[in-house]
């Protein structure tokens, strides 16, 4: 245990901050005394432990285990350092807070209640001391579950319990109650988030009991002022549940904004995107496809609208629009018109026709990217947004579920994330505060995490950078983080030296000269690389190709397939800069599996002597 430690002497309740041993995680140690305890206060300790293990979501809590040491039952739980939202509220003075501010803390309130309620679970003290938050104190978390009731289909509890300033009428009055308790406390807490100049919180809740508190300011928007006139209706069957809370327009908006590089190629497909400029039309996007059993490339349909990104995988092929919507191609039914590159061969067997995406309508997508299987979406409120096949955990929701249309992803609300890298069966991604975050498959240490294992969640990348990172780039078996002085980590499977982590035994004295793998990030060290600025790092199965912001290309690694651009077939698991690419300057590149595309101004080269 640390040195943090409070007694609450009226509960018999002894709370201790502690360091797990096996990963130094900070945790909660609830020590509630039994000796003295009567049957129903054991039975409500218990009860507490058992609406814990039913919980699982990111405004929640989380249960760890529970154990009976000298007497006490004692309960491991989740640390929040950003304290509770009644200090937050204190901490502000006379700080009134913005309506973006309250309702953003608000719909996060209103999901993780939705989860209770949804396991047929009362709250039943729901109230600012309860909600307490991350150390960004961006994400609220419900604790406090030590009164809950688990409730059967419809019914009605008649316990009254509660802290007395958040007691719903009929609780006062002895009447049965149910979710709607629940929502009155919730109302309570948004207009305490209102009044946060009100310092005799008991007095304040009188009004509100009465029914005559003070009117909401001007300040805030008449939608707001509805929906807490709403929830603190003193008659329970006129107030709202979660579900018609969460559609009123001022939360869809909030809930949308806390949910939610041109051209992509895959082990087996490519997909490209060029702008041509026509006299009597402004610029145009143009989408071609080839690989597999295209072996020229094809003209893709497309909506009446620029697209600025196209991204595939192995059965999906996707885009987004200037205007932020998301484009799918299907295979089609001949018969469709097409038009191919110049001096191309026509390849009619396959036709494609695009559709846009249901469910979507009010987010405005900024980047895409493709696992095996599976999509990852960002918003241009760095809300990530999944969908596809969860059989890798690649999703990130917990589950290895599948997920039909585009669903945010709970785990990393509260965090704006500014880019993200699809590998075959693992997503990376980088937040606003530099953070990075991992999930899906480990095999091989790709995910960066110290192990092997696979992790169904978003995970904090333990590594501390010398410089902020720019970007993520996930290879099918390894990842890679560029650092913002051009720098470069890597993890995952290094065969033939993809990583670039091989010593020129030649030169160097070091006594470890080849890395098969390596579990956590660690820096390039096969020269020159570590001498340049990268801008990119590409990975294919068995090679990667780096690009230096001179728009020099370097590659390294197997060149069984030509897939180096070296006028050898032997690999070149060293580092060597492009020769055939001559004096054009590269602005992207990207790998296949046998074969490594670079892109300049207005044109495309492709390594591999397949092609």
């Amino acid at each position: 245990c640390l040195k943090y430690r409070r007694v609450d002497r009226a509960y018999k309740i002894i709370v201790h901050l502690c360091q797990r041993k096996d990963d130094q995680k900070l945790l909660i140690l609830k020590q509630i005394s039994v000796e003295q305890m009567t049957k129903e206060e054991r039975q409500a300790a218990q009860n507490e432990c058992q609406v814990l293990k039913l919980l699982n979501h990111p405004n929640i809590i989380e249960y760890y285990d529970n154990f009976l040491a000298e007497k006490a039952l004692v309960i491991a739980m989740e640390y929040a350092p950003g304290g509770t939202m009644a200090d937050y509220i204190q901490k502000r003075g006379s700080s009134l807070l913005d309506e973006e501010t309250i309702m953003n803390f608000f719909v996060q309130i209103v999901l993780a209640l939705h989860h209770v309620h949804t396991n047929k679970i009362l709250h039943r003290d729901l109230k600012t001391q309860n909600i307490l938050l991350d150390k960004h104190q961006v994400v609220l978390k419900i604790g406090d579950f030590g009164i809950s009731k688990i409730l059967s289909s419809k019914s009605k509890a008649y316990t009254v319990v509660g802290t007395p300033c958040y007691i719903s009428p009929e609780l006062c009055e002895g009447k049965p109650y149910n979710q709607k308790s629940d929502v009155w406390a919730l109302g309570c807490v948004l207009y305490e988030l209102w009044a946060i100049l009100e310092r005799n919180l008991p007095a304040l809740v009188l009004k509100i009991m009465r029914g005559n508190f003070a009117s909401i300011s001007d300040r805030y928007s008449d939608a707001l002022r509805s929906l807490i006139v709403d929830m603190l209706n003193l008659d329970p069957s006129k107030r709202p549940n979660l579900g018609e809370i969460l559609a009123r327009p001022i939360c869809m908006k909030t809930l949308l904004h806390l949910y939610t590089t041109i051209g992509s190629f895959s082990i087996r497909y490519c997909i490209i995107l060029r702008h041509q400029q026509s006299i009597l039309s402004p610029l145009l996007s143009v989408v071609y496809m080839w690989g597999g059993d295209i072996l020229s490339p094809l003209k893709l349909p497309v909506p009446n609208a620029d697209i600025v990104q196209v991204a595939l995988g192995r059965t999906q092929r996707t885009g987004i629009t200037k205007a932020g919507k998301l484009i799918g191609w299907e295979q089609s039914p001949p018969g469709m018109d097409h038009c191919l590159l110049p001096g191309t061969v026509d390849s009619s067997e396959q036709q494609f026709s695009f559709h846009f995406l249901d469910g979507l309508s009010g987010v405005t997508m900024k980047q895409i990217a493709c696992g095996d299987l599976f999509t990852v979406c960002l918003t241009d409120r760095g809300i990530i947004m999944t969908y596809g096949s969860g059989s890798s955990g690649c999703l990130g929701h917990g589950n290895y579920k599948d997920v039909n249309k585009p669903k945010m992803l709970e785990a990393l609300l509260g965090y704006e994330v500014v880019s993200l890298s699809c590998g075959v069966s693992h997503v990376m991604a980088i937040t606003n505060e530099r953070e990075v975050y991992s999930w899906g498959r480990g095999d091989n240490g790709r995910l960066g995490l110290g192990s092997r294992e696979a992790q169904l969640l978003p995970t904090l990348v333990p590594i501390t950078l010398p410089h902020e990172p720019s970007s993520v780039h996930c290879g099918v078996d390894c990842s890679a983080i560029i650092l913002n002085n051009g720098s470069a980590l890597v993890c995952g499977s290094n065969r033939y030296n993809k990583l670039g982590l091989d010593i020129d035994s030649h030169e160097s004295s070091m006594q470890e000269v080849h890395r098969d793998e390596v579990l956590t990030f660690c820096p390039i060290r096969s020269n020159p690389l570590p001498k340049h600025h990268l801008v990119q790092l590409e990975f294919g199965t068995a090679h990667a190709v780096a690009l230096m912001d001179s728009g020099d290309c370097y590659t390294f690694g197997s060149n069984k397939y030509g897939q180096l651009g070296r006028f050898t077939a032997k690999d070149g698991e060293q580092p060597r800069h492009v020769s055939t690419l001559g004096a054009k300057h590269i602005c992207r590149v990207s790998c296949g599996d046998s074969f490594t595309i670079a892109v300049s101004t207005g044109s495309c080269k492709t390594f591999s002597h397949l092609i």
